[in-house]
């Protein structure tokens, strides 16, 4: 089944594409390699800001990871035109803004590498960072950027 089917199987509509908000590009293709730019949460079309550990709930930051990697696939997607050139999501970086005594970063950022294994199954494992930072960009209360392999068209 392509990805584009999988995707409409499991209901899922990716965003429109945010334009970058600084002087970077969304993705970087080199090679079989696309780079993917920091992607913001954005749950019914506002980024979700806040930290955890003090306004925002586990809950709501795991759906906020997940509407990051929903963004970096409508990314991803417009910069290679589909998303069955996926060979392999290589890699997830993941940054919670958080108070210095929340410890559960890596459950944060599960949102968006538990969306790319129900996207591409066994193809959507990879290795990840998730770290826990002071603040983000806009006030944002996650970010993740990716490293993806594709094949070539």
């Amino acid at each position: 089944m392509s990805i584009e089917a999988r995707l409409k199987e499991l209901g899922i509509t990716l965003p429109e594409v945010s334009p970058p908000l600084a002087s970077y590009v969304p993705v970087m293709v080199q090679g079989d390699l696309a780079f993917v730019s920091g992607q913001l949460p954005f749950i019914d079309g506002a980024v979700v800001t806040g930290t955890l550990g003090k306004d925002v709930e586990l809950d709501h930051a795991i759906a906020a990871a997940r509407a990051c990697g929903l963004m970096i696939l409508a990314q991803l997607r417009a910069e290679i035109g589909s998303l069955d050139r996926v060979a392999r999501i290589v890699k997830l970086g993941g940054f919670v803004a958080s108070t210095q005594d929340f410890t559960d970063q890596h459950k944060v950022v599960n949102g968006a590498s538990d969306l790319m294994f129900e996207v591409f199954g066994e193809q959507g494992r990879h290795a990840r960072a998730a770290v826990g930072v002071p603040s983000l960009p806009v006030g944002a209360a996650v970010e993740v950027d990716a490293v993806i392999a594709i094949a070539s068209a």
